[in-house]
């Protein structure tokens, strides 16, 4: 440790980084929604205090049925799409010390999300809450209640 002027060891402050064994890498379903944004900042909060990974992922849905152009196509405008903001998530996570990836994949979002949380060893995903009607729900039923009931790790829902 360093000593100072008066022969007393100095204390030097860093900041705090807790190891865990729950969390390594956490998952944010990304849409470009407001409570989308506001997982984002709350996935970076838990990656900063527990030292973990974070992706961000984002799904674009084909019309259907699709051809392997328009995958390519969609692919491509969701890119350029989300491009704005991952970039800003970038340089965010950068400022902030955070571990950071984002990927976009074209499908059906409860599927594709499932489905690399599975295949990255994810260990929390974290969804924003889209306002839906009660009988919306009732047809269809949200996108987060189902990656809720389908993933293999704990689900956080943000408001």
């Amino acid at each position: 440790m360093p000593i100072d002027s008066s022969g007393q060891e100095e204390v030097m402050e860093t900041p705090h980084r807790r190891q865990n064994a729950h969390f390594q890498k956490i998952m944010v379903g990304y849409d470009g929604s407001k409570p989308a944004d506001k997982a984002v900042e709350i996935a970076f909060s838990l990656a900063q205090a527990t030292d973990c990974k974070v992706l961000i992922f984002s799904v674009a849905r084909p019309p259907e049925p699709a051809t392997m152009v328009e995958l390519d196509a969609m692919l491509d405008d969701a890119k350029e799409h989300f491009e704005e903001s991952f970039n800003r998530f970038t340089k965010c996570a950068e400022e902030r010390g955070v571990s950071l990836e984002t990927a976009i994949a074209v499908g059906h979002p409860i599927q594709q999300i499932v489905h690399r949380a599975e295949a990255d060893h994810v260990d929390l995903i974290i969804l924003g809450r889209r306002g839906m009607s009660r009988f919306e729900k009732m047809l269809v039923g949200s996108t987060s209640e189902k990656v809720l009931r389908y993933a293999h790790c704990p689900v956080m829902v943000v408001r």
